[in-house]
């Protein structure tokens, strides 16, 4: 997003911010700032972004000056607004919050938060005895002076591996080691996609890929996916790379982020092969191709498929192992491989020797640690959909059969009310609309499943507390729009 945001861009975000529930409790400048408030806190409005001036937002909501002129009051009172006369008003963060990791601004003092917006498992106990292994096999290393653009040797090796193994033969001149996944994907972009360049990207689709995408000011084609099983549609997604044919496809095939969908193999492979009659390169993300549950059968990489170096496959260690252990991978042809080193010198020259080395020992353990993992997921999912059932059973969930996330659909567009609403009383959500653009998908919730069991049954009764409390307030009817001919 751009460093000022017009007032129609403003009012695309806020979408139905006066039909929210509490709003009989709340006056519309009440309203207008908490909504203004909810964007800044799941980071679709990002810190530093000049709002509209009062009379273009006015203009923009259909509303007096005077509501937005109170609103921006009560956000300056706040602390999320600072203001100077004359040159316009920014966003900003109250003194008593920071940023997360996850980009969200979050009070100092958040022990007692339960935290259902990261989708990443705790780090398992074999890390330490990893780490211990590699800082022995750490002396080897430092004779030389510590840059390896694709990655240490040993690392690669192990990666390939790990794509023979799955059917796709690989060689470690294939690989390049990144720091995590979406470093991998930033790489990829640079070297594939011009600045505003087109891309066709699934809705819903991963948040920070769609602010990869924004950084190089992609041109973005959706493909809606579909809430029950089904996920694709094949004709329309192919009629779509037909029809548009852009530069760059972005997709997320095993156990889609936030569904939890998976592609067939027969999709996988028109995919592929519509995409080189296009001219399209695939990024294919894999980032959870290693938690299949339930004894999911996994289909051949979408890369097996390919035979003219269209399809760039990037995967990491973060949700098999641990986001604190910043590798990833981009898997491509080895030419592609050696011009994605040249882009990445400009950038930040290698990844740690020492990361590096715990990742190839946490790898070598993999079988047993990914075994337990799929185990300990199957376990929380199946507790979280209970509570959910008798919970809140009027919520649609597709029972994913891997990955680490539920995409529930609500009972009424509240996703981002819902968000708010739970962080007073200790829950932590990503609402729908962080997982498309301009404010869609406020119907839709994404929950991880990777919390233990009992604080996901315990985050499960505060936000069906928070839910019933919503409707207490007095929902105002959603009307029909009156027709004027």
């Amino acid at each position: 997003m751009a460093s000022q945001v017009r007032g129609a861009q403003l009012a695309r975000l806020l979408g139905q911010w006066h039909a929210l529930p509490g709003r009989r409790r709340s006056p519309d400048y009440a309203a207008l700032a908490g909504a203004v408030r909810g964007l800044l806190a799941d980071g679709r409005l990002p810190l530093g972004v000049r709002l509209p001036a009062e009379r273009d937002l006015a203009e923009a909501l259909r509303i007096s000056r005077t509501t937005v002129t109170a609103a921006y009051r009560e956000l300056r009172d706040s602390g999320h607004l600072s203001s100077r006369r004359g040159a316009g008003s920014w966003t900003r963060l109250p003194g008593t919050h920071r940023v997360a990791p996850n980009g969200l601004w979050i009070p100092l003092d958040d022990r007692d938060m339960i935290d259902l917006g990261v989708a990443a498992l705790a780090a398992p106990p074999e890390l330490l005895p990893a780490a211990q292994a590699a800082t022995e096999d750490l002396p080897r290393y430092l004779g030389g002076a510590g840059y390896h653009p694709t990655g240490i040797i040993e690392l690669r090796e192990a990666v390939a591996q790990g794509y023979t193994d799955r059917g796709l033969p690989t060689s470690p001149d294939q690989i390049m080691v990144t720091n995590g996944t979406q470093h991998a994907l930033d790489l990829v972009l640079r070297l594939a996609l011009a600045p505003g360049g087109g891309v066709l990207v699934e809705s819903p689709s991963y948040p920070n890929a769609l602010a990869a995408l924004a950084a190089r000011r992609a041109r973005i084609t959706t493909h809606g996916l579909a809430a029950d099983a089904t996920g694709w549609d094949a004709d329309l997604m192919l009629g779509s790379l037909r029809q548009v044919r852009p530069r760059v496809a972005y997709l997320i095939p095993d156990f889609q982020n936030p569904t939890g969908h998976l592609m067939a193999a027969e999709l996988r492979e028109r995919l592929v092969t519509t995409a080189h009659a296009v001219g399209t390169d695939l990024v294919i993300d894999e980032s959870f191709v290693d938690l299949p549950l339930d004894g999911t059968t996994l289909p051949p990489p979408t890369a097996s498929f390919d035979r003219h170096s269209r399809v760039v496959s990037i995967g990491g260690m973060s949700k098999p192992f641990w986001g604190g252990l910043r590798i990833g991978w981009i898997r491509a042809s080895a030419p592609q491989v050696q011009r994605l080193a040249a882009a990445r010198v400009g950038v930040d020259m290698s990844s740690p020797v020492l990361d590096q080395l715990v990742a190839v020992h946490l790898l070598a353990a993999a079988p047993g640690i990914v075994a337990a993992r799929r185990t300990q997921l199957a376990a929380q999912r199946d507790a979280l959909l209970d509570a959910l059932a008798d919970r809140l059973p009027e919520w649609r969930v597709t029972v994913p059969r891997g990955g680490v996330t539920l995409w529930a659909e609500l009972d009424g567009p509240i996703s981002s009310a819902l968000a708010r609403a739970t962080e007073e009383v200790g829950v932590r959500l990503a609402p729908g609309p962080r997982f498309g653009l301009d404010g869609t998908l406020e119907r839709f919730l994404r929950l991880p499943f990777t919390l233990p069991a009992a604080d996901l049954v315990e985050a499960v009764g505060r936000i069906a507390a928070v839910r019933y409390d919503l409707d207490r307030t007095g929902l105002p009817r959603w009307r029909e729009p009156s027709v004027i001919a």
